[in-house]
């Protein structure tokens, strides 16, 4: 399959700091280049969709024209530090087509975007011999790391493409005033489209102006408008030319020209592949409609015994079990403020917005700043913060959590996107150190880490735990997840079922050893050992809703069993396996043990992942019958 645009009529310019503008050979050749850009971006993105992966259009076909402006410069001078830096990960799309412009990869590799073990991941990730040189898509993080590289780099400019979404972040502010400080030759091209993941911030952060907070900082700042070529050239040049650290704001609306998503928060995300097909018919691809038109392949669907062929989402159910909690409560905002950090949508949180209006804020992308307010908001008796993020995001929130903590805050957050199964945005958006919200001081600690291993275990949870004081942390996955059976074919944590807090459940029950599980392993642990009884080899499994806190029964039960393994979708080096053998053995107990876990980086695509990292159920039957005849 042949990439249907011929990337080989891109042509490069070579820009220099002394010419005041742009001529009209190569104002002409710039409008060619944006539009093949603009045009491939909208394409291989949307192929992405046809296979389900996802793909992120609007950012990434937005800023081709200060890219390739930018580009032309470094391109005329090694004065300029030649990478595109971008503090906005989800415009990656256009840093692997550059990397194919640039000679690093061939076109047709373009077609298999976000396809696991391409390369081609949902953020950046630095492979220098890809092309790739800086890692990016936690945002707040870059512009610091610019920074440095600013200080290494002998005078060279260094450009940071950045947005009013990621601006929103507070290490930005830090940022600012250490470039501003240090006259560092920093220049960032922010994309100014009034367009975030839930929103616009207009509308939503009233107040927020990126030009006068970064004039407020100290920085000279230019506007302009993105699609008038002259003007954002004009710009571009002075702010080059300006000592120190200098913006250029840069306004347009999300994905313009593109009918359908343009001006729209839906822009933000991949374009949907039927208005993908209208824009390029209407632009004379036929080929690259064509390659759209064609069905994607379909994946063998795996079929897990002991549970439900149907699959739900805890990080969507979430959102629709707290809104009837909320309905039960008298005055209900006096007693709960629901804090959304930009991710409703994927926290489930857009139904509180929909259905309980009066409790919710959707307090932009402000991670820190929003735990905090939940728990301001907690800090009183009878009062609830309720605060919504992924779960890599609470590694930014771990000192938050600290202060919520010591002023008795009752928090209650939801970190969804936890582990790696379906995660192609890849590594630094894994949710894998979820146990670093462990790590009050044992005296009065009331702090529990909540893993549901259901939609209807999660219900349960939350009706319990949701009228609880202290800080309560409840995880989902990305992916969803079926409802776990019993062994007479019933769903497990249904009618009946009533959660009991800090209690491990045995799901089956064993005599040759036990597999201790969770979440979105629970179910695939379940059929390794369904499997095993049919071989005569019969092996406990064991559900720990609760994962920072001991079961002394249950461990007594695994202590004087053959042997014992966990098994998550955490890191081996901080999730519940690094403990579990440590509870064992302080309390005399010396079973087999082993524990399986995530440890290497990521590889893209979606279902691939877990079985990537080890822990595919084949994986798991072979690791517990090492233990069995170890």
């Amino acid at each position: 399959m042949n990439f249907p645009f011929d990337l080989s009529a891109f042509r490069p310019l070579r820009l220099s700091v002394d010419q005041t503008g742009l001529d009209a050979e190569q104002r002409a050749t710039l409008e060619k280049n944006i539009a093949l850009v603009r045009d491939s971006i909208v394409f291989f993105t949307a192929l992405a969709n046809t296979k389900g992966l996802g793909g992120h259009t609007g950012g990434a076909y937005d800023i081709v024209p200060e890219v390739l402006i930018a580009d032309g410069f470094m391109k005329g001078s090694d004065a300029f530090h030649p990478v595109y830096f971008d503090e906005a990960g989800h415009r990656v799309a256009l840093q692997y087509i550059m990397s194919v412009l640039n000679g690093y990869k061939p076109a047709e590799s373009l077609l298999h975007y976000r396809e696991f073990g391409k390369g081609y991941y949902g953020h950046p990730e630095r492979s220098d011999a890809d092309g790739i040189f800086f890692s990016s898509g936690r945002l707040g993080h870059l512009w610091s790391h610019v920074n440095g590289v600013a200080e290494a780099g002998a005078g060279r400019t260094v450009f940071l493409f950045g947005s009013d979404g990621s601006q929103q972040e507070g290490g930005d502010a830090e940022a600012a005033r250490y470039a501003v400080a240090r006259q560092l030759p920093v220049k960032l091209l922010l994309d100014d489209n009034n367009v975030t993941i839930a929103g616009h911030p207009t509308d939503y952060m009233p107040g927020y102006d990126l030009a006068r907070t970064l004039s407020g900082h100290g920085l000279a700042v230019q506007t302009c408008d993105g699609e008038d070529l002259d003007a954002l050239f004009t710009a571009v040049r002075t702010a080059i030319a300006t000592p120190g650290p200098a913006a250029v704001v840069i306004k347009r609306k999300m994905a313009v020209g593109v009918p359908g998503i343009e001006g729209l928060p839906k822009g933000h995300d991949v374009i949907p592949v039927a208005m993908a097909i209208d824009y390029l018919a209407g632009r004379g691809h036929e080929a690259a409609v064509a390659l759209l038109r064609q069905p994607p392949a379909k994946g063998a669907k795996t079929e897990y015994r002991g549970s439900t062929p149907e699959f739900a989402k805890n990080r969507d159910e979430f959102g629709r079990i707290v809104c009837d909690l909320i309905g039960e409560l008298d005055e209900p905002a006096r007693r709960v403020l629901v804090v959304d950090s930009d991710l409703e949508g994927s926290c489930g949180l857009h139904h509180v917005r929909k259905r309980c209006p009066q409790v919710y804020v959707n307090a932009g992308i402000m991670e820190r700043n929003n735990f905090s307010v939940a728990a301001g908001f907690g800090s009183q008796p009878g009062r609830q913060g309720i605060f919504g993020t992924f779960a890599a995001f609470q590694e930014m929130v771990i000192s938050e959590i600290t202060m919520a903590r010591l002023n008795q805050a009752n928090v209650l957050a939801h970190f969804s996107h936890s582990g790696v199964d379906d995660m192609a945005d890849n590594t630094c958006h894994f949710g894998i150190n979820n146990f670093f919200a462990d790590n009050g001081l044992a005296e009065h600690d009331r702090t529990r880490l909540y893993f549901p291993a259901d939609a209807l275990q999660l219900e349960a949870i939350l009706r319990r735990v949701f009228p609880e004081p202290g800080l309560r942390f409840v995880y989902s996955t990305r992916s969803g997840t079926p409802f776990i059976l019993d062994e007479q074919g019933n769903r497990r944590f249904g009618e009946g079922y009533t959660f009991t807090p800090d209690t491990d459940e045995v799901i089956r029950p064993g005599r040759d050893g036990w597999i201790v599980s969770y979440g979105e392993m629970l179910y695939r642990c379940l059929h390794v050992v369904e499997l095993l009884r049919e071989e005569g080899v019969e092996i406990g499994l064991v559900n720990k809703p609760v994962l920072n806190v001991v079961d002394e029964a249950m461990l007594a039960t695994l202590g004087t069993s053959p042997m014992v393994l966990v098994v998550e979708t955490q890191n081996v080096r901080t999730g519940l396996g690094s403990r579990f053998g440590s509870w064992l053995l302080e309390r005399g107990y010396a079973p087999k043990f082993g524990f399986m876990g995530s440890w290497k980086d990521g590889q893209g695509g979606l279902g691939e992942q877990i079985p990537y990292q080890g822990l595919g159920t084949e994986a798991i039957r072979e690791r517990v019958l090492q233990l069995c005849q170890g």
